[in-house]
């Protein structure tokens, strides 16, 4: 009669169908998987005891792959911002849930993950998708592993696919000015200056009020950001970083243009009446409410296609604003400062392309300024 196997003691043996079948005791449960070699049966019943050996309760080890995901989310929903929790959720039950949920969380394979990526592309999946599936996977196994949950992240042995390299678009400054002149007199010509002007992200511009803005100092503050996550209702939130909360100091054009702007809405506000909803914003719709990006957008390539340009997204504006501001040898800090990056070097990262296209009018400027030059002296004898 054979010896009933102890805690933590496993077997390994062939079945019928000639595949080989494991298993492993732990808290009085028997745990059994089948493989097709004997060598992927071994190397199972070994992990399986090293993780038991380790601590692991014999509850952690049936879970799986999608019930954790679903406390994990839990937690993020009180930890992230609610755009961010609601992508991560939209990411792990729109693709990662479906095909590898039901994998029990320990026996979850770098091979499992790499079929995943394998497949998502073949169906259209793009790699910026792709790419952000990788994350939010890695992250959550990474919890996992702090939790004792898993012994190991098989996320870190799978590579994404490599993050296309897309073309920065940067108007020229006859572009800049077929682009203003046609937006002259158009409701939202003070959106579009600002946003060459300023560099300030297309969310911090639909979040802005009119609180914001002081008149006297010609200084416009960005506190919030205007989101819409996958739809779901309007949310103001806060710059994701502290120096996304900033100060930007307008021109005296700028000014101007949000004056005529301001004249203008008070118009509409008494037109729309009982219909307009204040929200105290600076662009709003013609009943005072936030602008939807996609009208935005939609607004944006009519106006590029009545100036006679080419379409480019609206974040060309703020590589725009980027590019005309180290052109024009305003210092990286001060850039930096102006764009809401976290660091410098984030800007140098992004720009740095652009900076090194003054590199002629350095070396010319550094050569005058270490030149020699002839310079009569004069005997103190003589002058005596």
């Amino acid at each position: 009669m054979p010896r009933k196997r102890g805690n933590n003691e496993g077997s390994v043996f062939r079945l019928s169908s000639g595949r080989w079948c494991g298993q492993v005791s732990h808290e009085g449960h028997r745990q059994s998987k089948s493989f097709i070699t004997q060598r992927e049966c071994i190397d199972w019943v070994r992990q399986s005891r090293n993780q038991i050996g380790d601590g692991m309760s014999y509850a952690s080890t049936q879970i799986t792959l999608g019930e954790y995901l679903d406390g994990w989310l839990t937690v993020k929903k009180a930890e992230r911002r609610y755009a961010t929790w609601v992508h991560y959720d939209w990411l792990a039950r729109g693709y990662i849930i479906p095909v590898l949920g039901n994998i029990k969380l320990k026996d979850l394979r770098a091979i499992h993950i790499q079929e995943l990526y394998t497949n998502l592309l073949k169906s259209g999946t793009g790699i910026p998708t792709l790419r952000k599936i990788h994350a939010v996977l890695n992250s959550a196994l990474n919890k996992a592993v702090k939790q004792d949950v898993i012994m190991g992240n098989p996320v870190k042995k799978v590579d994404p696919p490599e993050k296309p390299q897309k073309e920065m678009v940067i108007l020229s400054e006859t572009q800049i000015s077929q682009l203003l002149v046609t937006a002259k007199n158009h409701r939202l010509e003070a959106l579009f200056h600002l946003a060459i002007s300023t560099g300030m992200r297309e969310s911090e511009l639909l979040g802005l009020q009119w609180k914001d803005l002081d008149w006297i100092k010609q200084i416009v503050k960005v506190e919030r950001q205007l989101e819409r996550p996958h739809g779901d209702g309007i949310h103001f939130i806060p710059p994701k970083t502290k120096k996304g909360r900033r100060s930007i100091k307008l021109g005296s054009k700028s000014i101007e243009v949000l004056r005529d702007h301001y004249d203008h809405q008070q118009m509409e506000r008494i037109t729309a009446r009982d219909a307009w909803k204040e929200y105290d914003l600076i662009f709003s719709t013609r009943v005072g409410t936030p602008i939807h990006q996609r009208d935005l957008m939609r607004r944006f390539t009519l106006l590029l296609q009545e100036a006679g340009l080419p379409h480019f997204p609206f974040h060309a504006l703020r590589h725009t604003a980027a590019s005309l501001l180290l052109n024009y040898n305003i210092p990286l800090i001060v850039v930096s400062g102006r764009l809401g990056h976290a660091r410098a070097s984030i800007t140098s990262d992004v720009y740095g392309h652009l900076i090194h296209d003054m590199q002629d009018e350095a070396a010319q400027l550094i050569d005058g300024l270490i030149t020699p030059t002839a310079v009569m002296l004069v005997d103190p004898v003589l002058v005596k």
